[in-house]
């Protein structure tokens, strides 16, 4: 490919820039991020054909890797001998042929042959202590060191390193922590153990190493060799007898500037897409809140018929997909999405009949906790006038363990925990279990029946869910059970939670700084809109209906986004051939 590289990446920009992918995550608004699929693939490429030398042109002027390679032969014996390294070791090859072509005038050799290192030793001052915390993964560089004294030296902190020196991080190799020391630390600086040390000898590139060990060939050399599972990883014998394509020094100092020079193509074109992704969603979200903001129900529909025939450009990506389902539960949840029928029967006469059932509940030898609530807060938006509200606590029965943990089993009866409510639906993996014995006990406060809510109150708070499980099962801490007193479509005010709005006051009556939670009292006084009954099962059907359009929307887009991945894939690959 060599010279047309600039050439195919202006000429697939466009495939480059839409091949995106959500990046998964946990907890509250976890895996909104995308990344950049086709840039990375592209990033990729641009060492693939780095390091098997279809990057640059190889120039007949060039002293050849072999002479190179006699020249750095003799350093060793020369440093070895003056005592400035160590004797290096021999390590048998891994594979027996190298993993590709390389041009005539490059060398197949050792990883252990290119470099040595600088030996081991306890620091006996004050030292620079490197670990793989200290690595800048993007730039590949060293950013935040520690300055120990000796007796708070780790065990590990063993391996000595110079400016040029590349160390690369053994123990979950897949994060690629890779740095080169580009700066003389002060005091010396000292490396973990976790680190294998790479010094080049003269007339080897650090840049063109470091590059070499971030390329997918010797990613995929790395993903064959490394064992364990939790921390999986490869040895200095592993790391070390794998192959390393050796080019001419002039041709390595050509590759790294070119490889440079398209890295930072790359970062420009991921930053303009960024941007292009980041002004899109800002545009959905205004246009969007215009619906939330209409003043009545013929106004709304004068917001949607304006929107609706731009549906086919605003609504290209997930996070604009998400955009619109959280505006058709702020829509619901503010009465602005269904039919209000003056024949309803009002909401006022169905929170009167909660208020019966819950005194009757206390007045048959009820949970004894239970106390009268307090006045709801004011709702966080503003309600239609038939509605009503109601504090959490007049609408549900609380059944939580807040604090305790049953001893858990291999088998037995399930144990609900907050692992298994998401937002909107209940999820029975991960399983776990109590004995039949512990759930005699445990259960005090209620068994928790279909149709009655979950709801986390921390890591992560705010996830709420419809039960759905027939079968006996028990309720783990973190999570709180809520039965309603009376008739009530218990998925309206699922929805009603799972709302922008609701999510809010959640997370202003929370507590706590890196693991936020809320305390049951503090949600027991908190607003909920109460419509009328029947006009709750309008409410739903519509999210349901709103939702499954969303839905397929997104299947859409899915296959789409998929088929543009394929595409970059394919491109790739036919580069590379």
């Amino acid at each position: 490919m060599n010279a047309d590289i600039a050439t195919f990446v202006s000429d697939n920009i466009d495939l480059w820039s839409s091949a995106v992918q959500r990046k998964s995550g946990t907890g509250r608004g976890g895996g909104k991020k995308v990344s950049h699929y086709g840039i990375e693939r592209l990033r990729a490429l641009i060492l693939d054909l780095a390091v098997q030398g279809m990057l640059v042109s190889q120039d007949p002027g060039d002293e050849p890797a072999t002479k190179l390679l006699t020249k750095i032969r003799s350093d060793r014996v020369d440093l070895t001998k003056s005592k400035v390294i160590g004797k290096g070791k021999a390590f048998p090859l891994v594979s027996a042929a190298p993993p590709f072509a390389i041009p005539n005038s490059w060398a197949w050799v050792q990883l252990s042959e290119i470099g040595h290192d600088w030996g081991q030793a306890e620091p006996e001052s004050d030292f620079t202590y490197i670990d793989v915390g200290s690595i800048d993964q993007k730039f590949g560089v060293v950013r935040s060191p520690t300055v120990l004294q000796t007796d708070a030296a780790p065990s590990r902190a063993r391996k000595r390193v110079k400016r040029g020196t590349i160390i690369y991080s053994t123990v979950r190799p897949y994060l690629l922590n890779i740095a080169t020391i580009d700066q003389d630390f002060e005091p010396q600086p000292v490396a973990s153990t976790a680190f294998a040390i790479v010094h080049p000898f003269d007339g080897v590139e650090a840049g063109y190493v470091f590059r070499y060990l971030r390329s997918p060939a010797f990613v995929r050399y790395v993903e064959g060799c490394q064992t364990g599972i939790a921390y999986p990883a490869i040895n200095d014998r592993q790391f070390f007898a794998a192959w390393f394509p050796l080019p001419p020094h002039a041709e390595q100092q050509r590759i790294v500037a070119k490889v440079d020079e398209l890295m930072a193509l790359c970062d420009a074109l991921e930053a303009k897409s960024a941007s292009a992704l980041e002004t899109h969603q800002m545009l959905v979200e205004t246009l969007l809140a215009t619906l939330v903001n209409a003043g009545d129900p013929a106004d709304l529909a004068r917001q949607w018929a304006r929107l609706e025939p731009q549906f086919d450009i605003l609504f290209t990506t997930e996070s604009s997909i998400e955009a619109l389902k959280q505006t058709v539960l702020e829509l619901a949840v503010r009465g602005k999405l269904a039919i209000q029928e003056a024949t309803d029967e009002p909401a006022g006469e169905l929170v009167r009949k909660w208020r019966i059932a819950k005194h009757r509940s206390l007045e048959n030898g009820g949970d004894r906790r239970v106390k009268p609530a307090p006045s709801p807060t004011s709702p966080p938006f503003p309600i239609p006038e038939h509605w009503a509200i109601e504090s959490f606590e007049n609408v549900f029965l609380f059944i939580d363990y807040r604090g305790n943990t049953p001893p858990k089993t291999t088998s037995g009866i399930p144990l609900i925990t907050a692992k298994n409510v998401r937002m909107g639906y209940l999820d029975q993996e991960p399983r776990e279990y109590i004995s039949d014995s512990t759930f005699d006990t445990w259960m005090t406060r209620g068994f928790p029946e279909i149709g009655d809510l979950f709801f986390t109150t921390e890591a992560p708070l705010g996830n709420i869910c419809v039960n759905d499980i027939e079968e006996p099962f028990a309720i783990a801490q973190r999570l709180i059970c809520f039965k309603p007193y009376g008739p009530t479509n218990t998925r309206f005010y699922m929805m009603a939670v799972m709302s922008r709005s609701m999510q809010r006051v959640l997370d202003d009556s929370a507590t706590g700084m890196t693991a936020r939670g809320i305390k049951a009292a503090k949600l027991k006084p908190i607003a909920l809109p109460v419509p009328p009954d029947a006009e709750q099962q309008r409410i739903v059907a519509k999210v349901d209906q709103l939702m499954a359009l969303c839905d397929a929307l997104k299947a859409r887009l899915t296959d789409a986004a998929e088929t543009r991945k394929h595409l970059a894939d394919a491109v790739v690959e036919r580069a590379a051939a």
